[in-house]
């Protein structure tokens, strides 16, 4: 328990110095990506790192933060119109909450306008079908592949 918020706070501060190295030199326009962990998760190091990759493979990501409630996971979807919503979990408690955004895009009319991306510990490929994303990340650097991927198909 300890040693996971040294680790924590240790990789937070590390992030600060490789950011800006990672950084592409030019964002290309609306190549964005919303990312947040779900409402009930607090764990955030997964996440950030995928994040971080994101940014340094030159998209713009926006970061929910933890704990995040659907409505608000809508809310920013349509506020900024993002082409990738990407939701991550550690516990296996919190994985409903994942469908239950796929949902409630799928009820508002607009799944159809976004790719979903889903990873973290207690989820799989199986389970991301399930749930109806388009895909599942078994780490940051496949996640930032399959984002690549989505934005910029060969």
């Amino acid at each position: 328990e300890p040693e996971m918020h040294v680790s924590a706070v240790t990789k937070k501060k590390g992030q600060h110095h490789i950011k800006p190295l990672l950084k592409a030199k030019e964002p290309q326009a609306k190549r964005q990506v919303i990312f947040c962990t779900v409402k009930g998760e607090q764990q955030d190091s997964g996440k950030n790192l995928v994040a971080m990759m994101l940014e340094g493979a030159g998209l713009e990501v926006i970061d929910l933060g933890v704990d995040v409630t659907v409505e608000e996971v809508i809310d920013k979807i349509n506020e900024i119109q993002p082409q990738i919503l990407g939701m991550s979990a550690l516990l296996t408690t919190t994985r409903p909450e994942m469908e239950n955004v796929i949902n409630l895009l799928k009820d508002r009319g607009i799944r159809k306008k976004l790719k979903v991306m889903v990873g973290g510990a207690p989820v799989d490929a199986d389970f991301a079908e399930k749930i109806g994303a388009d895909a599942y990340g078994e780490d940051a650097a496949e996640a930032v592949t399959i984002a690549r991927g989505f934005i910029d198909p060969q």
